[in-house]
């Protein structure tokens, strides 16, 4: 028996932001190997799978990626629907390359659900557009994490000062090297940035200032997950909302 492989994005960790093909590819699934934050109300809907938790969080004891890989193809040997449940989208800083690749070496037959960034949803959690007209006609996004075994590598630095919106993924824990790599290439000191903890769950925080205040703003963070929005487009928010309050 060989079964197959979805890589599905579970969004930000909420239920109510999975796809309609998400929810149904849980439903039917006899396996999930999920990510550390996906939520228990998005694990609910696997009702009849086997669960097993895989996730990798910054600084903490996780599973190699090629053991995720290997698992991958054991449980499509013996299951006719596995699901590879990934935090926000397959595809972006989702580590879909390995598993695809895996799953097709092996013969395994393998496909993709696309979910919702952390990013949009960090978007979302500030009431403001990334490309706000006017403002931002450029966006792009970068992480300054590496895995075991990269090098360093200066390009997400450069691809972020040259953008009018930077969205910086698992950067929180680096925000005194994000502070200054990006002033070192230009940036204003008094850029405004956000950072927006735990988007779309009930816990999300959302905090404010100038990018030469990094450090200390990312230290004003509890333990969810950070995205970081560097740009115009998180002063613009502010604006936004501090005149709505006040109307």
């Amino acid at each position: 028996m060989s079964g197959a492989v979805y890589l599905v994005g579970a969004g930000p960790g909420v239920a109510d932001l999975l796809t309609l093909r998400a929810a149904r590819l849980l439903a039917e699934a006899d396996v999930v190997l999920y990510d550390a934050l996906v939520g228990a109300d998005v694990l609910a809907l696997a009702a009849k799978a086997k669960l097993y938790n895989v996730g990798k969080r910054a600084g903490r004891p996780s599973m190699d990626q090629r053991l995720i890989c290997r698992l991958l193809v054991r449980m499509a040997q013996r299951h006719q629907i596995v699901v590879r449940l990934k935090g926000g989208d397959p595809h972006l800083f989702g580590r879909a390359t390995e598993e695809l690749e895996a799953c097709r070496a092996a013969g395994v037959s393998v496909a993709t659900v696309p979910g919702v960034s952390a990013g949009f949803a960090a978007a979302s959690a500030l009431g403001a557009s990334l490309t706000s007209r006017g403002v931002s006609r450029s966006v792009t996004f970068v992480t300054p994490s590496k895995g075991r075994g990269e090098e360093d590598s200066p390009h997400w630095a450069q691809a972020a000062a040259a953008a009018e919106t930077a969205v910086i993924y698992m950067g929180a824990t680096h925000a005194e090297r994000v502070r200054d790599a990006l002033i070192e290439r230009g940036l204003s000191p008094q850029r405004p940035v956000a950072l927006i903890e735990s988007a779309s769950w009930t816990e999300e925080k959302v905090i404010r200032g100038m990018l030469s205040d990094l450090p200390a703003l990312a230290a004003q963070l509890g333990a969810g997950p950070a995205i970081m929005v560097v740009g115009d487009v998180a002063a613009h928010a502010r604006g936004a909302l501090d005149a709505a309050n006040a109307a």
